[in-house]
């Protein structure tokens, strides 16, 4: 009873030991990992390449039943150069992706894709992405989450795009702490400050001491060192790093194109530069068994009789600021103007709205569908309104794909300025769209401007290039051009001289 407090709190001398032997462990295990997930150490590709040894249950499903469907209206056919690129991709991917039983550090190398937006962008970033990786010879990965399970069949034979759930930072690839760490801009800003060479890197220096995974920060708001990615004078440095991980939801092949070191490879793989997303988005994008059997059933029940369908796309993305007249005016400008919908044809006409809003979808039954069903052969119908975008939910995602895929079996499409909904539609479609110039109280246009213009082909824009991607002088006919909806945005523009 007498002993000390003091006596309760030494261990003994074995007890000691076995402290000071889990303190050394601890420390040792910490430096370990230090070492091993440290970017620029030559161990850290080592977890990156264990974690490839993941199984996952998806794999390649050969009765993804939407990839034996042909429509109608026939689609511009892919180069025989582009198809061979396809095949040899393929292999790469087989022989290096997470179902290969073994893998060569030495041959593979891999871009994984992180998305954050909207569908669309999602759509837009992931095309972007594998046509990068196409061109470097990498494999491309997804960082998918729930809201985006069960929407695609998988694209590459006999393997699986998923990144394994093994894969180190599986969780932090869009933390800004992961991003200070890991990214390329900043690991330029570093060089810059210590070598004070104008932010670029020794094209020439070993390459044992390039980082083993790099972050590819490429979001709208991306800074000036980001950007210096689609510089060809980096690009060489870039090449030697295994692991990239890209954060981007937008469309930047329009950059490449202006790159020299891919210029030529590309006009090989795409010779009419016009349809280069068409054929990105029709290999890549298969609804998944359960989406097609949504989409085919909306479709049989509503759209398949009609001897001509058109679709609405209508995305307002202020829409306490953007009044519902006012969006209207300018959609009905556009019909009327173009003539685009005719209700004294004798044809039957399916009209599709897609909007999150079920307003315009009332007010477009009211114009075309129930004040004249008798007359005409018009019927107006709408899948979904889910009132607002609703970020991480599957459902949602679902409707959306649902959505997209049904405007692209549309004979006339009229999209909204800005949405990469839209541009995603036009492009399954292969229909060049009308673009109806939704107002934005940020970005106000010309009072003489026109209500809504045709699209010169099927490529979407890029919302945020970077300065020097511009063409100079601009408009000169070469292979990028200004868009229709957004006049500092860039897009392929297949040699069509643009108005700006």
């Amino acid at each position: 009873m007498g002993r000390r407090l003091t006596e309760f709190l030494t261990p003994s001398s074995s007890g000691k030991f076995r402290l000071i032997l889990v303190a050394a462990l601890a420390a040792v295990s910490l430096l370990l990992a230090a070492a091993l997930l440290h970017p620029e150490s030559p161990f850290f590709s080592l977890p990156l390449r264990l974690a490839l040894s993941s199984r996952r249950p998806r794999i390649y499903d050969p009765t993804c039943d939407s990839r034996a469907v042909h429509r109608r209206t026939p689609s511009p056919q892919p180069s025989p150069y582009l198809l061979a690129k396809l095949r040899d991709y393929e292999s790469l991917h087989r022989r290096c992706g997470p179902l290969s039983e073994s893998i060569d550090p030495t041959d593979c190398k891999f871009v994984v894709y992180s998305p954050s937006q909207g569908l669309g962008n999602r759509i837009l970033g992931l095309s972007s992405t594998f046509l990068y990786a196409l061109l470097t010879n990498r494999v491309l990965l997804v960082d998918f989450g729930p809201d985006m399970e069960d929407l695609f069949c998988e694209p590459f034979p006999n393997s699986t795009w998923y990144l394994p759930e093994t894969f180190p930072f599986l969780f932090q690839l869009q933390t800004h702490r992961f991003r200070a760490s890991y990214s390329y801009g900043n690991l330029l800003k570093r060089k810059e400050e210590e070598q004070n060479k104008g932010g670029k890197i020794d094209q020439d220096g070993d390459s044992s001491s390039s980082p083993a995974l790099l972050q590819i920060f490429l979001q709208d708001k991306y800074n000036e060192y980001d950007k210096l990615f689609f510089k060809d004078e980096n690009q060489g440095f870039v090449e030697r790093v295994p692991w990239l991980v890209l954060i981007h939801d937008g469309y930047f092949i329009p950059c490449l194109f202006q790159m020299q070191s891919f210029r030529s490879e590309l006009e090989k793989l795409f010779p009419d530069q016009e349809t280069v997303f068409h054929h990105l988005v029709k290999y890549l994008f298969s609804p998944s068994n359960q989406a097609w059997g949504q989409i085919t059933g909306f479709y049989e029940a509503y759209l398949a009789k009609a001897e001509e369908r058109i679709g609405f796309q209508i995305r307002v993305f202020e829409p306490k600021q953007t009044p519902f007249t006012a969006v209207m005016k300018q959609i009905t400008s556009c019909t009327q103007k173009h003539r685009l919908i005719l209700p004294q044809s004798d044809e039957s006409k399916s009209i599709l709205v897609a909007s999150l809003s079920r307003k315009y979808y009332e007010e477009i039954d009211w114009m075309y569908g129930t004040r004249r069903r008798q007359s005409t052969g018009i019927a107006v119908y709408q899948a979904s309104h889910e009132g607002k975008q609703h970020s991480g939910d599957n459902s949602h995602n679902m409707k959306a794909w649902m959505d997209i895929y049904l405007l692209s079996t549309s004979d006339v499409l009229v999209t909204s300025s800005m949405s990469t909904f839209g541009y995603v539609a036009a492009g399954i479609a292969g229909v060049k769209p009308w673009i109806v110039m939704i107002p934005d109280p940020y970005h106000p246009r010309g009072a003489n401007e026109s209500a809504c213009e045709r699209a010169i082909n099927l490529e979407p824009c890029f919302h945020f290039p970077p300065w020097f991607a511009y063409p100079d002088p601009p408009g000169t006919g070469g292979p990028v051009g200004r868009c229709e909806d957004v006049s500092w945005g860039l897009k392929l523009v297949g040699g069509h001289k643009t108005r700006r």
